[in-house]
Parts: C-alpha cells; structure tokens; sequence
C-alpha cells in the first residue's frame, strides 16, 4: 500500500490536472456512473465527523474527517483525516492518502472549476473572505482558472490575514495582494468573491448596489445553521448553482432561502449541467456557485493523485 503525505500530494499532479478532475467527478455524477451513499455526519457540539465511502467502475475510497474549529486557537488544523483507496475488484488496499490536504486540494480545484465556468474570461480581480487554510487554496486554483492581477482578502483576525497574504505572496508573485479595511471595499474592488468561513450570519453586506454584477463562490457553511450570503443576494440571480443536492439538505444558504422563498427550488441548478452546456450560465449579470463537496470529488482526485504518484515514483510503500 501506497502513503501519500502532503508534500506527495502536492508534487503527484498540477491544478489544472486537478481541476480536469474535478470536471470528470461532474460528468460521472450527471451520468450516474458512480455509488455514493449520503455522507455519514456525527455532530458533538461544534465539532463533526464525516464518513464518506464513493464507488465508481475503476476504484472505490472512503474518506473519513473531522472538522474541529476550536483547533484553530490551539495551534492544530481545523481538518483532520485520511482517505483510503481499494481495488474495486479485490478489496485490497491501495493508497493511503492525507485527508485534510487531499480535501483542501481538491475544494480549492472546485472553486476554481467554479471560475472557469462562471466568471468571465478576462476576470481580473478577486475577494477572499475567510483566511483560514481553504483560504489559500481557493485563491491559489482561481489564479490558474483566471489571468488575476490583484487579490483582496478579508479576515475577522487581523493575523490570520497577514499570515495568509504572506503565503499567497510567495506562492502567488507577481500578483498584487491587498487587505482592506472592511468587506464592503473588498467588495467592491472585486469582479469574483470568495467566502470561506464557518459563519452563521451572512458575512456580505445587504446592499443590492453593491452586490450587484458580481460573481460569488460560497465554499463555507457546510451545516443548516451556517450562512454567509444576504438575502439581497438572492434576488439578484437567475439561477444558484450547486455542485451536490447534498447541499439541499447540508448548507443554511441554500435551506434558508428555499425555506423562506427567496428563491424557487426550480432556480437551483446542479453544476454539471453548467460545464456540459445543457444550462449555459448568463453571459453578464450576478453569479452564485455554492458547493458543499461530495465523495466523487475526493474519490476522483485521489486517483488521479495516486496513479500519478506510482508513475512518477512518489510517496512510502507500507509494508
């Protein structure tokens, strides 16, 4: 068996390689060619535990994580896991992989599949609420999916913040990043903004002027009593595009308005639809992609990852 760690994860493929991935994940869930059973959630007050066992015809994986928030004032990662790959034919194991840099890789390729689709091609600015470790990776693949020249980034914790706009300075040079003062400048100098938070209020302002003619990927409030997008928000879309029906029933930004009628389940879109043209995504106008991630996106990736680390000699062999 293979041991991918995260450094491995990172040299077996490039983030177009993974977000070609991520596009593949979404034919195969149109198509239905794949087994994934509702994720398994176990709650203990803030904290959660996923299970998430996928099946497709070449390989079959289950991820399991936790999401503990308060690790981020003890120092830890909020996300901590492993995913495990098996020979669909055997059962034997395969691969080992780091769960919690196989799930920031392959959410930052989701948002970045998500620019691809539905901002325009000559995008050149971009906003990033919520400075954690997804923080970086959406900022990260968006900058492949677009030619970005300028960056903002937004944090309640003034050091969170600093710390990511050194990182993406050293990974990202050349592009110029800035850390206004409040999220309504952030806003407003960005053609495409990202949240990424676990807030349970929405973390946009509620000005219709403001919000207007912009491209929104939401990426955090993955439980019902999570939101981060106003009400207003909603009246300014044709459609919500969404990368799972999980979501119906997962995210407060989708179950909140849907509940209250700020918008009609008939307006929700799966995403897939988007990328294979059955509903192309309006040319101009307000956006809004919300993803809570499925067992297909980490069992896809994963694969791509590990048939590449065995190609180019990467990662431990277990004994």
């Amino acid at each position: 068996m293979l041991y991918l760690n995260k450094e491995d994860i990172v040299k077996a493929a490039t983030p177009d390689q993974v977000m070609d991935a991520i596009e593949i994940a979404y034919a195969l869930d149109l198509s239905g060619e794949h087994e994934s059973p509702p994720r398994m959630h176990v709650n203990s007050g803030n904290n959660t535990l996923l299970y998430m066992p996928c099946l497709t015809d070449s390989i079959f994986g289950t991820k399991i994580l936790s999401l503990f928030p308060g690790n981020a004032d003890r120092g830890k990662a909020v996300i901590q896991g492993l995913m495990l790959l098996n020979d669909p034919d055997t059962g034997e194991p395969l691969a080992l992989l780091d769960g919690a840099r196989l799930t920031a890789v392959r959410t930052g390729a989701v948002g970045g599949v998500a620019v691809r689709h539905t901002t325009p091609g000559n995008a050149k600015t971009i906003g990033l609420i919520g400075a954690g470790i997804q923080g970086f990776h959406q900022i990260y693949f968006a900058c492949q999916a677009r030619s970005i020249d300028r960056v903002y980034l937004y944090d309640l914790s003034e050091t969170k913040q600093i710390e990511l706009a050194g990182k993406l300075k050293e990974a990202l040079p050349g592009i110029g990043i800035e850390t206004p003062s409040s999220v309504e400048k952030l806003v407003e100098n960005s053609e495409i903004v990202i949240t990424a938070t676990p807030a349970t209020n929405p973390v946009l302002p509620g000005d219709r002027e403001l919000l207007k003619g912009r491209h929104y990927i939401g990426i955090g409030s993955y439980k019902p009593e999570m939101r981060e997008f106003p009400r207003v928000l909603y009246s300014l879309v044709k459609n919500v595009y969404i990368d799972t029906e999980h979501g119906l029933e997962e995210s407060g930004d989708l179950i909140t308005p849907l509940q209250n009628e700020w918008i009609s389940r008939e307006q929700i879109v799966r995403f897939g639809e988007i990328i294979f043209s059955k509903i192309p995504p309006p040319p101009e106008g307000t956006t809004l992609f919300k993803s809570v991630g499925m067992a297909l996106f980490d069992l896809v990736v994963s694969e791509l990852i590990y048939r590449s680390a065995l190609k180019n000699k990467i990662g431990t062999l277990l004994a």
